[in-house]
């Protein structure tokens, strides 16, 4: 499994963010994180990205531990948050330049110029990012995401900012990835997204898991019986229905 996350807590002081989330990701599969806010999804992402510090539980990218062993698990990873950061006084080349450096990577500038193409910042190359719009930040954070080609992917909020033609090349980046053996993990509010993109869906619910389940079989299943429901509907009925349903189950029938 390129990604692999054992009984994670996260507690800040008496608060609990994450309460033993245990799922993982293996290569080739697109997992679709959603939860109400606050349910504990960009802490879990935060904290594969070495971010921040499990209390308690073992996360690993690409075999290796993200706390004993963060220099070799970044080197597998890619992490773009909901908020892009950006280093002002830089250009776009120059970020791919900085990537580059920090991977030390060799060769890459012919993958960067496909990167630049592809998300419409050729004509952006020497503008510093500061003079950049919000979907043209989050295009350059993407783009020097992927520049590594890393093994493990963690999307938050990926579409935030982009226009259509944007979103279309995102997506079509995600399935392309995916396809190359990297396993990703897209978290969003839009369930649309998840239904076309994800191969399996995590629900969690003020930190716990509430449903992991191949898309192919949930689809199946909600459209079984005599109550039938939308993805949207069963997201609701998991996250805002009083009663508790266990980690890792499906929905009940």
């Amino acid at each position: 499994m390129s990604i692999v996350v054992e009984d994670f807590h996260k507690t800040y002081g008496e608060t609990v963010a994450v309460r033993g989330i245990t799922f993982s990701v293996a290569p080739g599969e697109i997992l679709g994180l959603a939860g109400l806010n606050g349910a504990g999804k960009t802490t879990t992402l935060r904290a594969l990205a070495g971010i921040l510090k499990p209390t308690r539980g073992r996360l690993l990218i690409a075999g290796y531990d993200v706390e004993t062993h963060p220099v070799q698990a970044k080197a597998e990873l890619a992490y773009v948050p909901d908020e892009p950061r950006l280093f002002d006084r830089l250009t776009v080349w120059e970020h791919f330049r900085f990537v580059a450096g920090t991977y030390r990577l060799s060769g890459w500038q012919e993958r960067a110029e496909r990167l630049l193409e592809r998300l419409e910042l050729v004509e952006k190359r020497d503008a510093l990012t500061s003079e950049l719009s919000r979907g043209m930040r989050q295009k350059v954070v993407i783009g020097c995401g992927y520049l590594h080609q890393p093994k493990a992917i963690l999307l938050d909020e990926p579409l935030t900012g982009l226009d259509p033609r944007g979103i279309r090349t995102m997506k079509d980046l995600i399935l392309e990835h995916a396809a190359g053996g990297a396993a990703i993990i897209v978290s969003s509010h839009l369930l649309s997204l998840l239904e076309d993109l994800a191969t399996t869906v995590l629900i969690v619910r003020r930190g716990q898991v509430v449903l992991h389940s191949p898309l192919a079989a949930l689809r199946q299943q909600l459209n079984a019986g005599e109550r039938r429901e939308t993805l949207e509907e069963l997201f609701f009925r998991l996250t805002e229905a009083p009663a508790k349903t266990a980690a890792g189950s499906t929905p009940e029938s």
